[in-house]
């Protein structure tokens, strides 16, 4: 890894504007965690000055330079942050045996972040690459379908639209298509509309990107009510401190941009998604001792990171929190490949036929979206019971308690 001195003083510029922003928030004495959060990760574009988005441009111009030149395929990667470890559903398995083998050979991601019942819908891809995950949501949503790709890597996106008529003919449709953008200016792109997508999908993406605020509000307004944003990225323990955030290899291999897990739930329900589900979770591990000792070196040996897959849905009637009314839902085994049960995240698997209580906006997440055809709902919005029992505000993550991931197929340092 050539590393530029050019850019890695444009990057501190950057995080030395954070930094002091920051500090400002620090002192007033009405200081809440949302506020904070948006002045660690809200673009600066969102600030004025020249320096301010020029350094924003820069920090592109690196990620950029990262995947598409630096980076020639998955095995040039530094850490373990970007790779996926779980073993893939048969399903999935089948539709990347699929994909053309230029395309397989430059996956950054880190996870399987394409949800179920997806047939029909239209996704959107945010920092596709070099598209496998659009070739796989393809097969899925069937010829019926529709499946948008956008990234800012020229490189990337060569591959994917140089493979599109290779998969055109394994397929036997066209279903995609590709542009050439920043995931935090949506708006550039004339063919996304507001309310024009049932699904939004992003792979280990929106933590290199630096306006994460615009990112959520974006996909909120494209999505159609009852959509939803179902991605897998990297969060941390902790706020991850100037010194590491300065760091370019660690930016590229998806460590210092980085939310903390608090901060980015807070960021969610600030851009309109009410309450967001963690559907599965892994810690990573860096097995790269030069970059460990780095981190250790500079104090942070405590700093956690963590590989999650989120589903944040497009509906106005969730709650704050989780509100008991009594309700509850009877799955019926409908969905395809789930027909004993089905999990809805990491803490709703409903049994096919059993009685399932569930809070209210449970109950909505089911009874407002596609899932609605494959349950029975049990009650009302009558009487109000109170907070629904289990809704708590610790650290989601459950492999943070021992270590052991809740991703199907076992384990491993990597995501």
């Amino acid at each position: 890894m050539k590393v530029t001195s050019q850019a890695l003083a444009l990057i501190s510029a950057i995080l030395l504007n954070t930094s002091k922003a920051f500090t400002s928030v620090q002192k007033a004495s009405t200081t809440s965690s949302l506020s904070v959060a948006n002045d660690l990760f809200v673009e600066m574009t969102a600030e004025t000055g020249a320096a301010a988005a020029a350094g924003t441009a820069n920090t592109h111009s690196s990620v950029t330079t990262y995947y598409g030149e630096t980076l020639k395929e998955s095995a040039d990667l530094q850490t373990n942050a970007c790779c996926t470890a779980a073993r893939p559903a048969p399903h999935i398995a089948k539709a990347i045996s699929n994909i053309h083998p230029d395309v397989i050979k430059k996956y950054y991601g880190c996870g399987f972040c394409v949800p179920d019942e997806v047939e029909g819908c239209t996704i959107l891809d945010l920092g596709c690459g070099a598209g496998r995950d659009v070739y796989i949501a393809s097969q899925l949503v069937g010829k019926k379908g529709r499946v948008i790709g956008v990234d800012m890597t020229p490189e990337q996106l060569k591959v994917a639209k140089e493979t599109q008529a290779y998969h055109a003919e394994k397929f036997g449709y066209d279903n995609v298509e590709f542009h050439e953008g920043l995931i935090e200016k949506l708006d550039d792109i004339p063919s996304l509309k507001d309310g024009s997508v049932d699904i939004i999908i992003s792979n280990c993406v929106i933590n290199l990107c630096p306006d994460k605020e615009s990112v959520l509000k974006s996909c909120h307004r494209l999505l159609k009510p009852g959509g939803e944003l179902y991605f897998s990225d990297v969060y941390a323990s902790r706020r991850v401190p100037q010194e590491l955030r300065e760091d370019e290899v660690l930016w590229g291999e998806c460590l210092s941009g980085a939310l903390y897990w608090n901060d980015f739930q807070n960021l969610a329900k600030q851009c309109g998604f009410k309450d967001p589900r963690l559907v599965e979770d892994a810690p990573i591990t860096i097995e790269n001792k030069k970059v460990q000792d780095k981190i250790e070196e500079m104090g942070h040996k405590n700093l956690e990171f963590y590989s999650a897959t989120y589903r944040l849905f497009q509906l106005d009637c969730l709650e704050p929190h989780c509100e008991d009314y009594g309700q509850a839902v009877i799955y019926k085994g409908t969905i395809p490949r789930f027909e004993s049960g089905w999990s809805l995240d990491d803490h709703h698997y409903m049994e096919k036929g059993k009685v399932f209580p569930v809070c209210g906006n449970t109950y909505n997440m089911l009874k407002e979206t596609r899932f609605e055809k494959h349950f029975d709902f049990v009650g009302d919005w009558s009487t109000h019971y109170g907070i629904f029992d289990g809704c708590g505000t610790s650290m989601p993550f459950k492999s943070s308690i021992d270590g052991v991931s809740t991703k199907g197929g076992g384990g491993g340092g990597c995501c």
